[in-house]
């Protein structure tokens, strides 16, 4: 009886050891905003996984970087925070998954004005909720996203803020409603 308990424990302990090393927790990503290089700027992101089923994502964003769909020559920055809650936790690879996400974008630019009558400052800020998969295959990580929520501060001409665009649908415009979608892309460790 003291034989098969000790192989038991024996092979427990093999296999626990062995499944560690097949498979590494990777909690870190870098990634970068898949298409904000052709609306004007350059975002970069750093994610890690802190709690059980929670991330934080920290972006910062060059304005003026790429190509320059309202030919407004912007330049500028953007930072933001957000923190992920991830809906269905999984111990073997935390960013994965879906999630709802809170996140605090802070932005400012100068730009030229629709008049052409000089340059003029955009200074917002808002307050979005984002919903998103992120999908992670291998180091690989492809993470989408769509979200809404408040902004306030002093938008620019064309509302589109490089990171949130303002309320301007059905003929009605909220300088106060801020709306995001998009892409990243990038490496997890």
């Amino acid at each position: 009886m003291d034989r098969l308990l000790l192989i038991f424990l024996f092979s427990c302990f093999v296999i626990v050891d062995v499944s560690a090393v097949d498979i590494p927790v990777r909690q870190n990503a870098v990634k970068i905003t898949f298409l904000s290089w052709s609306s004007g700027s350059f975002k970069v992101a750093y994610e890690r996984a802190v709690f059980n089923n929670q991330t934080m994502e920290t972006t910062v964003g060059f304005i003026g970087v790429g190509y320059d769909k309202y030919k407004n020559n912007p330049e500028g920055y953007t930072v933001r925070y957000a923190h992920k809650f991830m809906l269905f936790g999984n111990d073997v690879c935390p960013l994965k998954g879906f999630y709802l996400r809170p996140e605090v974008i802070y932005l400012r630019f100068h730009y030229d004005t629709k008049e052409l009558s000089g340059r003029k400052l955009s200074e917002m800020g808002s307050l979005i909720f984002t919903a998103g998969y992120q999908y992670v295959i291998n180091r690989f990580v492809i993470d989408a996203y769509f979200g809404s929520g408040y902004a306030w501060g002093k938008e620019c001409d064309t509302h589109y803020q490089h990171g949130f665009s303002l309320w301007e649908y059905f003929g009605t415009y909220n300088k106060n409603i801020a709306m995001t979608f998009g892409v990243k892309l990038g490496v997890c460790f």
